[in-house]
């Protein structure tokens, strides 16, 4: 059995910054095929998903959106309402009728700002997020477009 990933909420967060974080959550519901955001657009909300099946892709001219990701249960959807210019540097579509916490970013920044410890907390999350999402679209984009591959099965 593998640790559990560091970028899941339940793991990446204290109890207490978790609680105080999800005081800012609201429950929202999502039909297959709904697109939550595409790259580009004005990133002023993020996602932490309780059920089904989120995916992250990114645009390929002259070519069908390459998927990066899938995320799940826990896992956080959506990192650029953290950075200004606050853009979506992805896009994200529910594969399966999703079930998540929807909050919006500027109450959260502000929370940040006021708490330096939970600021530190969720930057720190956020941060681990886009580490591992950088590597996946690494590997991602290799495998589909390198001649041979990410070589990640070596």
């Amino acid at each position: 059995m593998s640790a559990p990933s560091p970028t899941r909420i339940a793991t990446a967060l204290s109890p207490d910054h978790r609680s105080r974080l999800m005081e800012l959550a609201r429950e929202v519901n999502f039909a297959e095929g709904t697109r939550l955001f595409r790259e580009g657009g004005h990133a002023d909300r993020f996602w932490i998903v309780r059920s089904g099946t989120v995916t992250l892709d990114i645009h390929v001219p002259g070519r069908r959106a390459a998927v990066i990701e899938h995320l799940g249960a826990g896992q956080l959807v959506g990192c650029s309402w953290l950075f200004k210019p606050y853009t979506w540097r992805l896009g994200a579509e529910a594969m399966t009728p999703v079930r998540a916490y929807e909050f919006e970013a500027e109450p959260v920044r502000m929370l940040m700002d006021a708490d330096p410890g939970f600021g530190s907390a969720v930057g720190h999350w956020v941060g681990q997020v886009l580490a591992h999402r950088l590597q996946a679209a690494r590997v991602r984009l290799l495998d589909l477009y390198a001649p041979y591959g990410s070589g990640s099965y070596l």
